[in-house]
């Protein structure tokens, strides 16, 4: 492990990425403390960037420095929470189903089957536009997480299945260790890198769908979110007059943050994946 670690900090893709989202990361979490978070009306509608407001202000006249902090605090909530359920749901069945194989193997593949044939974009807009009130962050992530995870549960489904016929796994079996012992203990070590790979690309995918959906008006209506922010622009009237501070700032943070990820993921991929080392 420390030898793979190594290799990571050698790779200029992974280097950039990671540098990329702790920069995103401390943005949220550090700014707040240096910059005075205002969401209130203070403004003109669409006030310029000046000495006062960095980034001008939205059609509300809110100051968007505050409204990007609070918007990518929100997002990267609702990434994180996606990425925890889609990769534990998926990682859960899927390994389950991998390793028992028979008619349970059959079930999850039925099921991973069914889910993947409904695109998952079009379920969220439906459960969206069906909660008219009470559409949370939380929720958000929720119904983001509980609609993305088939794929997590096939990859894993197919890394399970090599495993189960290992040497390893034949002697714990023999020395009496059940099937929760034997996941836990021998199988889930074996694609820990591997799960943490698909949870990067779930919050990457959580993010997107968040920002996707809050574009089109379905986003959290409790709070302020990247995606909001371009809702907002679009509805009134941002995106012309050459208004960029209106949307242009938040399309950046959403771009930075999902390319970090991703090649975060590529790098770690190049690492952990023997056939694509150099």
């Amino acid at each position: 492990m420390t030898k793979l670690l190594k290799n990571l900090l050698k790779s200029p893709s992974f280097i950039i990425g990671m540098g990329l989202f702790l920069l995103t990361i401390g943005g949220a979490l550090l700014l707040p403390f240096f910059y005075h978070v205002n969401l209130g009306l203070q403004a003109s509608s669409y006030a310029s960037p000046n000495g006062k407001f960095l980034l001008g202000c939205d059609h509300l006249g809110r100051d968007m420095v505050s409204m990007l902090i609070e918007g990518l605090r929100s997002s990267l909530y609702v990434g994180l929470l996606t990425g925890v359920i889609a990769t534990t749901l998926g990682t859960a069945l899927g390994i389950y189903g991998g390793f028992k194989g028979g008619w349970m193997d059959d079930f999850v593949n039925l099921v991973t089957n069914l889910f993947l044939v409904i695109p998952s974009f079009v379920v969220l807009i439906l459960i969206s536009s069906s909660l008219s009130k009470g559409r949370s962050l939380t929720l958000i992530g929720l119904i983001i997480g509980l609609t993305t995870w088939t794929w997590s549960a096939r990859a894993v489904r197919a890394q399970a299945a090599s495993l189960k016929s290992r040497d390893h796994i034949a002697l714990a079996r023999i020395n009496g260790a059940n099937t929760f012992r034997v996941l836990t203990l021998h199988i889930l070590p074996y694609l820990a890198s591997y799960v943490f790979m698909i949870f990067i690309l779930q919050v990457a995918s959580g993010i997107l769908s968040e920002a996707a959906i809050s574009m089109i008006g379905l986003g959290p209506l409790d709070t302020v979110s990247l995606g909001t922010i371009l809702n907002d622009a679009k509805n009134q009237g941002g995106f012309g007059d050459g208004m960029w501070w209106a949307f242009m700032p938040a399309t950046v943070i959403i771009t930075v943050l999902v390319f970090a990820l991703y090649i975060i993921n590529t790098s770690m991929e190049g690492v952990f994946n023997p056939r694509l080392r150099k």
